[in-house]
C-alpha cells in the first residue's frame, strides 16, 4: 500500500503540531476556511499519496523551474510527501531505458488512478517528429499515457494554449493538450509561466478533496484565475484618476501611476499575479515596473506585442479608453463639486429663511 502524507512526516520526524501548522498555511494559500484545514489534515493522514507522471513536450521548462520555488507549501513537501512523483525526466535521477521502463510500470500499475502533468504541448507536423521522446514523436507518448489517467493538468501557456511555439506561423503545429486529449478532465494551470504556489495549490486541492477544482469557461481554475489582474492591482486608483505612465521611466512612472497606457494587459488578464504574487508573495510584474503581458490568457503572443502603447482597447470590463478616464473623471469630479456647491447655497438659503421668520415670530 502506497504511503500516506502523513505517514512520511512522522518518519521525518515531523510533529504534530508542525503537520497541521502546515495544514492550516496550506488552507490559507487555496482561500479555504478553518474546516478547509482540518479537511486537509484528514486526507493526509488517511489517503494514499497520488502517482504522478509530469511528462515534457515543446517547452523551456520554466514550469518546473517555478513550481521548485514554492514556499506555501514548499515544493519539496508536495514532490516528497503529497505527491509520489514518480516520473519526471527534468528532475528524476533515472534516464534512458531505466526511465521509460518506470513510466511503463507506474501505468500498469496504477491504470486510472493516476495523474498526468503536461509541460509543454505536442507538435503535430511531419508526424510529431519535431519532439521525440524516448525515440518517439511526444505525441503518441502522450496519448499513450493519457489513455489511463484519472486527470490531466496542463502547466503553463504552452500546454493550455500553445504559447510561443503555437505563435504564427507555427511552422511544428505546436499544439493544446486539450485539443489532442479528449475523454479525460484537463486543468489548465496557464502563465509563462505559472505562480508557483499556484500550482502547488492546484495539486494539493485534487489531493486533498479528490476532485478537480472549479473550472472556468476556459478550463482554468477559478479559486486563481476567477478574477482580472486589474481588479486587484494597487495601480488601480491612478487608472480611475486618469494617471498614467507614457513613457518608460518618466515621472508618471517615478511615482508608480498605472502602466495600461504602456500595453499593460492587466484589465483583461485572469490571473493571481496581483494577490498571490511571486518570489513567495514579494512582488509581481506591475509592482517591479513592468505591465502585465497577459501571458494567462490564450493567444497572448500574438494580441499586440508587448510594448505597443495601447489606448482604444475595447473590451468588456474596460472601463473606458485610457486617454478618456483623465478628462472624463476631471469632468464628473467638476459637476460633483459644482452640484455640492449648489446645494450648499440653498441650505444656506434655507436656513437664512428659517432664521428671519423666527426672529419675525419672535418680535
Amino acid at each position: 500500500m502506497t504511503e500516506t502524507f502523513y505517514d512520511l512526516l512522522r518518519k521525518q520526524g515531523i510533529t504534530r503540531r508542525s503537520f497541521l501548522k502546515f495544514c492550516s498555511l496550506t488552507a490559507t494559500s487555496l482561500g479555504l476556511s478553518s474546516a478547509g484545514a482540518a479537511k486537509i489534515a484528514h486526507a493526509m493522514e488517511t489517503k494514499p499519496r497520488t502517482p504522478v507522471i509530469w511528462l515534457h513536450g515543446l517547452e523551456c521548462t520554466c514550469c518546473s523551474e517555478s513550481f521548485i520555488r514554492s514556499a506555501h507549501p514548499l515544493a519539496k513537501d508536495v514532490v516528497l510527501s503529497m505527491l509520489s512523483l514518480d516520473y519526471d525526466d527534468t528532475l528524476m535521477a533515472a534516464a534512458g531505458h531505466q526511465a521509460e521502463a518506470i513510466l511503463t510500470e507506474i501505468r500498469q500499475k496504477y491504470k486510472g488512478n493516476y495523474i498526468v502533468a503536461v509541460e509543454g504541448n505536442p507538435p503535430l507536423n511531419e508526424d510529431g517528429m519535431y519532439c521525440i521522446h524516448g525515440g518517439r514523436p511526444f505525441v503518441e507518448v502522450l496519448k499513450e499515457t493519457c489513455a489511463d489517467a484519472k486527470a490531466v493538468i496542463a502547466w503553463g501557456a504552452c500546454a493550455s494554449w500553445g504559447c510561443v511555439q503555437a505563435a504564427k506561423p507555427n511552422p511544428t503545429r505546436a499544439t493544446p493538450v486539450d485539443k489532442v486529449i479528449s475523454g479525460k478532465p484537463i486543468i489548465k494551470v496557464p502563465g509563462c509561466p505559472p505562480i508557483a504556489e499556484v500550482m502547488t495549490g492546484v495539486v494539493t486541492y485534487m489531493l486533498t478533496f479528490d476532485r478537480i477544482p472549479e473550472l472556468d469557461r476556459n478550463g482554468r481554475p477559478k479559486m486563481f484565475y476567477g478574477q482580472r489582474i486589474h481588479d486587484k492591482c494597487y495601480r488601480r486608483p491612478h487608472f480611475d484618476a486618469g494617471q498614467f505612465v507614457e513613457a518608460w521611466d518618466d515621472d508618471s512612472a517615478r511615482k508608480g501611476y498605472c502602466l495600461y497606457k504602456m500595453d499593460c494587459k492587466g484589465p483583461t488578464t485572469y490571473n493571481a499575479c496581483s494577490t498571490v504574487r511571486w518570489n513567495n508573495g514579494v512582488s509581481f510584474p506591475i509592482q517591479s515596473g513592468h505591465g502585465c503581458i497577459g501571458c494567462s490568457e490564450e493567444g497572448f503572443w500574438d494580441k499586440g506585442g508587448f510594448y505597443e502603447r495601447v489606448t482604444d482597447i475595447k473590451q468588456f470590463g474596460v472601463e473606458s479608453n485610457a486617454d478618456k478616464v483623465g478628462g472624463t473623471t476631471a469632468a464628473v469630479a467638476g459637476a460633483a463639486v459644482a452640484a455640492h456647491a449648489a446645494v450648499s447655497a440653498l441650505k444656506r438659503a434655507g436656513a437664512g429663511k428659517g432664521t428671519e421668520k423666527t426672529e419675525q415670530g419672535g418680535k
